[in-house]
């Protein structure tokens, strides 16, 4: 339905469908993160995960992963869980699963909404593995972030593609500090905030260690 391999074996999502789709899994995280008497922390936020019904509404599965927090509490480190491409890079590094790791896996579905590609690809002809946040912000920081929207879109809509393309990479800011918290995100897909700026040049890490990461070596382990 969303990648072009499995095109064949369902229906196509056009663009109404996947503006549909990450309004509908907004809403049900700002309800996790900030409506329910305790914050649950999903930790396994991903594709595979939203389930559509006859209407294409979304619905957030599986919460096997899932984690409640008293809401304004720091977290305990854990063995981190969740599927690689979707992982938080300071949830990789401190294994603290906050509000804040949701927002970056739910930044990374926008992405393949809007590109109609995997988190982590290899690429045809070097057979490089590619990070979809990675490929996205270099087209953006080269004024040509269009580009990466799915082609089998014909181009319709480009303003509302980029806008939830920048809505997608502000969700996965690898500083945490900087991704806006799930309400934020519902109300400017709703039209009611006003968009977070992204900067042009992707922010790198430093973690205590001091050494600073880029996402690249992040999830260089996928090669």
């Amino acid at each position: 339905m969303l990648y072009e391999e499995g095109s064949e074996l369902g229906i196509f999502l056009n663009w109404a469908h996947r503006q549909k789709i990450a309004v509908g899994l907004a809403s049900s995280l700002t309800y996790l993160h900030h409506e329910c008497e305790q914050q649950v922390i999903h930790r396994d936020i991903k594709t595979s995960n939203i389930m559509l019904d006859g209407n294409l509404n979304a619905r957030l599965g599986d919460f096997g992963l899932a984690r409640l927090m008293e809401h304004d509490k720091s977290p305990a480190s854990t063995l981190t869980a969740g599927t690689m491409g979707y992982l938080a890079p300071e949830y990789l590094h401190y294994g603290k699963a906050t509000e804040k790791t949701d927002v970056f896996s739910y930044g990374v579905v926008i992405l393949e909404l809007v590109c109609g590609k995997r988190p982590i690809e290899r690429e045809p002809v070097s057979q490089k593995m590619v990070n979809l946040v990675d490929w996205v912000w270099g087209l953006y920081g080269e004024g040509n972030i269009i580009e990466a929207a799915d082609p089998r879109l014909s181009g319709e809509f480009e303003e509302e593609m980029r806008k939830l393309l920048l809505v997608g990479l502000s969700c996965a800011n690898p500083d945490s500090s900087g991704r806006p918290t799930m309400r934020r995100v519902l109300q400017i897909l709703n039209g009611e905030a006003e968009p977070i700026a992204v900067a042009r040049k992707k922010p790198s890490l430093t973690f205590s260690c001091g050494v600073a990461l880029t996402l690249e070596d992040i999830f260089s382990n996928c090669d």
